[in-house]
């Protein structure tokens, strides 16, 4: 950790709102950006983020600098994360109306084959179960070692490659199951048409 994120934590344990207003432009964007990608909605991710450090403001005398402050953060987003998926798993939060309403238009976009990618990608990470995206999140997307995410999930080094590698797996087979076009046609239009 740098010293002055340790200058910082403690100026915030001393009550100083200019250093936590500091940590906070420091780490706004990622923590957001984190919380998104496991939430899978934007104004949730803000929710959390905003929870996430008024932890750290109110609980900043219980920080020791024994990690980088960047896993003392993302540890505190992390559980608060895992309990909003729980949540979200028991209570369900859209009508079918709202899903035929949100669903894009055909022809949207510029790139239709890199948005429907990205929406399988998506889909794949989403349907991932929380200790597996997490840690592959906080590797692939985030960019933390594996030691730092030991370190943030508070997990043996052992259990976070096994995750990570696990998650990966998955991933890779749930977009490895596109389907197969050979042509426009069906068989039975080739058959009929010659």
């Amino acid at each position: 950790m740098s010293m002055d994120e340790h200058e910082l934590m403690v100026q915030v344990q001393e009550g100083s709102e200019m250093a936590f207003k500091e940590i906070v432009r420091i780490y706004k964007d990622r923590i957001v950006n984190f919380l998104c990608q496991l939430t899978g909605d934007y104004q949730k991710a803000v929710e959390l983020s905003q929870e996430t450090f008024m932890r750290v403001y109110f609980k900043a005398h219980r920080y020791r600098p024994i990690a980088p402050l960047s896993s003392w953060i993302y540890s505190i987003a992390s559980n608060l994360a895992k309990t909003e998926m729980k949540k979200m798993r028991r209570v369900p939060l859209i009508s079918i109306e709202e899903i035929q309403n949100s669903l894009p238009i055909e022809g949207e976009g510029s790139n239709p084959s890199e948005s429907s990618l990205i929406r399988k990608l998506r889909a794949a990470l989403d349907s991932l179960h929380p200790r597996y995206r997490i840690p592959v999140i906080l590797k692939d997307i985030e960019g933390f070692s594996q030691e730092e995410i030991a370190q943030i999930l508070k997990k043996p080094l052992g259990t976070i490659k096994a995750r990570i590698s696990r998650g990966r797996e998955y991933l890779k087979r749930e977009l490895e199951k596109t389907p197969r076009r050979r042509n426009s046609y069906s068989k039975n239009e080739e058959y009929q048409n010659g």
